[in-house]
């Protein structure tokens, strides 16, 4: 069926801040349309089908969302009459539970839960209404999830087609302190310009986040495939022609994985977290080498490639001068040739490397404002 005989949707995926312009390069890469970044996520458009393919394609998104409406809403009257214009059919039924979520800026309306119970509201009675009985809220595990945002006393509803959150894969069934997610590691990954043929190495690996996303990329892993489902699996229009359609995206993502990638390792001085990471990527089922070697000892891939690593700091972990001296000189003494890329939280981490690097972008994990600095070491 041509994309002129079938709806064409808009959707938004979210990403950290500061990503964006990361998961835009994604979406072109695979192929996506009318692709725009946005502040907190990047827009594009097609058919239900690819927003069900960002789901399972997307190594950055943190969510993805169908647009359903947009309407001026500056009372809790004209949200619930614009919310109640919308068909919620195709999403649910009474058999089936709901969770809103609302943010709101610049507007008339400034509670967040009275614009969630507004348009919760809306939704429960025109279901009501329609089919004598209404879905109830789970705030927990809902089967369908609705995000209204309201800027400027515009508001816009979406669908969450992921469910829970895209940087839960699946494979980290055990994580260390304080871990790093897995669609910002692979965003660093991507804005740090690896090209997924050089061989990789994250020197604090922690729980093992970076260097299995890293193999995850260099083997062209669709994320989605380790997810037993995703969100819009659970809606009511999810029928036996839907779950094909499904199936098929699935199928052709792992026609697509690479047999072969090159060499990505970590290594930490945890024998406890080198355990956690071990185990994370054998339930990816990457081959990915673990060392037990402090940061200090690190030592020169053959041939050189690229470090990438987020040391701990103070808001995450205990990090401190003494390990971000012994960092920078390992780094600026043995990895020559080499491209170094760190995730510094603190500026101390900057301090320590004395040396201006190539590329310094701003990105944020979870609360904690961080530079992602780039080096290009050189040789003698």
């Amino acid at each position: 069926m041509s994309d002129e005989r079938v709806p064409w949707l808009r959707f938004f995926a979210t990403a950290a801040k500061g990503t964006e312009v990361a998961l835009r390069d994604e979406l072109r890469e695979k192929r996506f349309r009318k692709v725009r970044a946005d502040r907190g996520g990047v827009h594009f458009e097609g058919p239900i089908e690819e927003g069900y393919r960002a789901c399972i394609e997307l190594s950055i998104a943190v969510r993805v969302l169908l647009l359903l409406t947009e309407m001026d809403a500056p009372s809790g009257e004209a949200l619930y009459e614009g919310v109640r214009e919308v068909d919620f059919g195709p999403f649910l039924h009474p058999r089936l539970t709901l969770a809103v979520r609302a943010s709101c800026k610049d507007s008339r309306l400034t509670h967040t839960q009275f614009i969630a119970q507004k348009t919760k509201d809306a939704i429960v009675d025109q279901l009501r209404d329609r089919l004598g009985a209404r879905p109830s809220v789970d705030l927990e595990d809902p089967d369908v999830v609705l995000s209204v945002h309201l800027v400027r006393d515009r508001a816009s509803l979406y669908v969450d087609l992921s469910g829970e959150s895209l940087h839960r894969r699946g494979y980290r069934t055990h994580v260390e302190e304080a871990p790093l997610k897995e669609t910002l590691a692979a965003a660093i990954l991507r804005l740090s310009g690896w090209d997924r043929k050089s061989p990789l190495l994250d020197p604090m690996c922690g729980s093992g986040t970076i260097a299995i996303e890293a193999a995850l990329l260099a083997h062209d892993v669709a994320p989605g495939l380790l997810r037993p489902r995703h969100g819009f699996e659970r809606w009511a229009s999810h029928d036996a022609g839907a779950a094909r359609r499904t199936a098929e995206l699935r199928d052709a993502a792992r026609a697509r994985i690479r047999k072969e990638g090159p060499l990505v390792m970590g290594s930490d001085v945890s024998a406890t977290a080198l355990e956690t990471a071990r185990r994370n990527a054998r339930a990816t089922g990457m081959n990915v080498r673990f060392l037990k070697r402090d940061v200090r000892d690190i030592e020169p891939l053959r041939p050189p490639g690229f470090v990438v690593t987020n040391p701990p700091y103070g808001e995450r972990l205990e990090g401190g001068p003494e390990l971000y001296e012994g960092m920078a000189e390992a780094f600026t003494t043995r990895m020559r040739w080499h491209t170094v890329v760190i995730l510094a939280g603190t500026p101390a981490i900057l301090r320590a490397m004395r040396m201006r690097p190539a590329k310094e972008i701003t990105v944020f994990n979870g609360p904690i404002e961080c530079r992602l600095l780039t080096y290009s070491m050189q040789g003698d």
